[in-house]
């Protein structure tokens, strides 16, 4: 009788532990139906893709709701609007609704503890969100920093948060290498770089701090010609970024430089980012082919003098001109445990690497462990451009934005033809 007891007892637990779980595990996600064609991308094995929403504008970064509704974030404002929320209402992974707001271009976004910040190329905002992860005035955005240097190159403000209250901005170098007169073949580097006291490199804010100034940030790292991609990494609890490495060291230095080299040199960096560090721009660049850092030839270099090593090195490095405008670390669990924690980049294209053919055009993955890089890169998109050899504006889309769904969906923008792409993984 007592092991009849025991033996039902036992039993109605298990039932009861099993109710407990499945209730626990929140609503089973369907994903939707791919594209039949994939959205015209390649992909690895067991992975498809949908086009979720075209013709957006000049969608630059962007960030998916728990509900799976997406904020877009335009370069220049469409119809008004510098911000778009797009609304899947019939649950069929398409975004059939489109509303708008804020209006100013711009790049950064981002969701920080109930609010959804967004940046223009001078200030950056913050608007309260309420349950459902709607902006609740849209029209009465709160200012978070104001005064950021827009000087027409390299001017877009990209963010990204930690977890101790800070948001961290971009504020590129106004410049290709620091030279007395700027991309002029021949000119030399200003001696000390006065750029690099305001820009070229990244600032630290307050995140819940109203009306800061440029002033009142912290210059948390220089040495950064341009980071378009970063995000912070929990597993490492630092900041990384991608650097765009500078152009035309043929045409501006044709006696040290070949077409050859000047295509694919120098890298593009990503970089593992402290307080205080130093990237080295404009006195360096990293040559991924001698794994080395090399004087610039502004500062003396001859495409072989290597430099002072009280630079940063890059954590990893890819071929010149390639375009980095994404940084997305993959938490979810949809996809295969070999992308957990790694980093997504997107490659939103190369311009300068003439005679050769222009490359990128693709969203790259590299697999991280313990918060470091632990294997090769690969190109895990490929196809956004629809042509093997382009020009840039031949380019049908061009990867710019990453963002990941509650899901674990991996989603891209594209700031050419406006289109946010979704690819899925099913087991």
């Amino acid at each position: 009788m007592k092991k009849n007891f025991l033996f039902s007892f036992l039993v109605i637990a298990i039932i009861l532990i099993g109710i407990f779980s499945f209730r626990n595990r929140g609503p089973v996600q369907t994903l939707p139906k791919a594209d039949a064609d994939n959205a015209g991308l390649t992909l690895p094995s067991g992975f498809s893709a949908m086009i979720v929403a075209d013709n957006t504008g000049e969608a630059r970064h962007l960030v998916v709701t728990e509900q799976g509704n997406v904020y877009v974030k335009l370069g220049s404002a469409k119809n008004g609007n510098g911000i778009l929320y797009l609304q899947d209402e019939n649950h069929d992974g398409k975004m059939e609704k489109k509303t708008g707001f804020g209006d100013y271009g711009g790049t950064g976004i981002g969701i920080h503890k109930g609010y959804l910040y967004a940046s223009s190329n001078t200030d950056v905002y913050r608007y309260k969100l309420n349950d459902k992860d709607e902006v609740e005035n849209p029209s009465q955005p709160e200012t978070i920093v104001t005064g950021l240097l827009d000087h027409g190159e390299h001017n877009s403000k990209s963010i990204t948060f930690d977890n101790a209250g800070n948001i961290y901005v971009n504020v590129g170098a106004y410049s290709n290498s620091c030279q007395a007169q700027d991309r002029v073949p021949g000119s030399m580097g200003i001696p000390g770089c006065p750029i690099l006291d305001s820009a070229g490199g990244i600032w630290q804010f307050k995140a819940d701090k109203l009306n800061q100034h440029y002033g009142d940030g912290v210059h948390y790292a220089t040495g950064l010609r341009n980071v378009v991609g970063l995000d912070w990494n929990n597993q490492d609890n630092a900041l990384f970024v991608m650097q765009h490495g500078r152009d035309q060291l043929h045409d501006l230095f044709p006696k040290y430089y070949t077409t050859k080299q000047s295509a694919v040199l120098p890298a593009e960096c990503m970089y593992e980012i402290h307080k205080g560090d130093n990237a080295g721009w404009p006195y360096i660049y990293y040559d991924q082919i001698q794994h080395k850092q090399i004087l610039m030839p502004e500062y003396g270099g001859d495409g072989k003098k290597t430099a002072d090593k009280k630079y940063l090195d890059p954590v990893e490095a890819f071929p010149g001109h390639l375009a980095p405008d994404g940084l997305l670390f993959y938490t979810g669990n949809q996809f295969p445990e070999k992308y957990k924690n790694g980093a997504f980049i997107a490659f939103h294209g190369s311009w300068n690497r003439s005679p050769e053919p222009q490359a990128g055009y693709f969203v790259a993955f590299v697999p991280f462990k313990n918060g470091k890089p632990s294997g090769k890169w690969e190109i895990f998109a490929n196809g956004f451009a629809g042509e093997k050899t382009l020009s840039p504006g031949s380019a049908k889309h061009r990867p710019c934005g990453l963002a990941q769904g509650p899901d674990g969906s991996l989603y891209v923008s594209d700031d050419s033809n406006g289109t946010i792409f979704r690819i899925m993984y099913k087991k």
